[in-house]
């Protein structure tokens, strides 16, 4: 049985080397296995360092209804004093310690507290081994209960955190003052989206290998992307077939993605973290996003997705479609933009201005019959 085994885990690390050569797609697998909203270095007035040296971040923590805990940090102006509490909801692979770089002149005057917060078996949160598009929901939903907020607040989803926000508009649209999704992901599995736009993207059945690897054989999985043969993150985060030429500028600032690292994956509770939160992310939803009810209907101003033109990660034919099916969600594209455009500069000023006060920047209205070839 143990070499019928091993034959059968060589045969099947042969296909898929065979399958990613053919894309050169090595590396966008590992990329997607841990997509990341970079993480700036932290600057913590809450670090304790003690006599042997090492630094560990201590951050106010609450404890869930069924016993975790979940780590956040507070932003902005004082909760008492805020006119609009927005919680942030990061990435794949990223936390609580993402920045979001709006001028702070505008969070005093708009009176804008903001809420990041670690999600489940990220950071300093506990894991859930029952994680779910419900339980990304509750979370969030018990975080804000607890910490007061009242009984609507906003929420801002990055990149794969875009997953719990449209969980949110399914489960708690009552909470919401309003919501904008940014470089949110695609589910290929949306029973809406027509098969011609996604037939021949090679992401799609990338997306199918990477999920039966994640749900049938994960020690496999495991063992591929810790693979030497596989391309470092430094090699990933300078390749133009993953990111466009202001991402790789953006990447040359920040430090890229810390929990993309070989060793990092190597660790089983980071690994199965990454691999449930990818499997409820691109798995089989109980709802389809473009078939959600407008919550908001006394005002077209409160829901927003943001979508860099050139993001090779996301492609923005596939996100134009989900829009003009929601037309009660306003479309900003960033021209120019890759999958990393919450980190361009103005870009978070123009999410707040837009969500708050319904300012619409031009800069970012979406051209018209305008392609972008991967």
């Amino acid at each position: 049985m143990g070499t019928l085994r091993r034959d059968m885990l060589s045969t099947l690390a042969i296909m898929l080397r065979s399958v990613c050569q053919k894309r050169n797609l090595f590396g966008l697998c590992r990329f997607n296995f841990c997509q990341a909203t970079q993480l700036p270095p932290p600057n913590r007035s809450d670090e304790i360092e003690p006599s042997n040296g090492e630094i560990h971040v201590v951050s106010p923590r609450i404890r869930l209804g069924d016993g975790r805990y979940l780590a956040y940090r507070e932003l902005g102006v004082p909760k008492e004093k805020a006119k609009h509490k927005i919680i942030i909801v990061h990435g794949f692979g990223s936390s609580k310690e993402m920045n979001f770089l709006a001028p702070q002149e505008l969070i005093d005057e708009l009176g804008v507290y903001l809420l990041h917060y670690d999600r489940a078996g990220y950071g300093e949160s506990d894991p859930n081994p029952k994680r779910s598009l419900k339980s990304e929901v509750l979370d969030i939903q018990e975080l804000a209960d607890q910490l007061q907020l009242g009984p609507k607040f906003y929420v801002v989803g990055v990149s794969m955190g875009s997953y719990a926000t449209w969980s949110c508009l399914k489960y708690i649209p009552h909470r919401l003052a309003g919501v904008a999704l940014v470089a949110p992901v695609i589910n290929y599995q949306w029973p809406s989206l027509p098969e011609k736009l996604i037939k021949e993207d090679y992401r799609r059945k990338l997306m199918r290998w990477a999920m039966w690897l994640a749900k049938y054989s994960p020690t496999l999985l495991h063992w591929w992307v810790t693979q030497k043969w596989l391309p470092s993150t430094s090699v990933i985060e300078k390749n133009p077939k993953f990111f466009n030429k202001r991402d790789i500028e953006i990447l040359k600032m920040i430090p890229g993605f810390p929990m993309l690292t070989k060793e990092k994956l190597m660790e089983e509770d980071v690994f199965d973290t990454l691999r449930h939160d990818w499997m409820v992310a691109f798995g089989r939803w109980e709802f389809d996003p473009t078939e959600l009810s407008n919550p908001f209907p006394q005002n077209s101003t409160l829901a927003h997705i943001w979508q860099g033109f050139e993001d090779k990660v996301v492609p923005s034919q596939i996100q134009r479609f989900v829009s003009e099916k929601l037309p009660w969600i306003r479309y900003h594209e960033v021209p120019d933009g890759g999958h990393l455009i919450i980190h361009y500069s103005g870009l978070c000023e123009a999410i707040l201005r837009a969500l708050l006060l319904g300012e619409e920047n031009v800069s970012y209205k979406p051209r018209l019959s305008s392609t972008f070839v991967f």
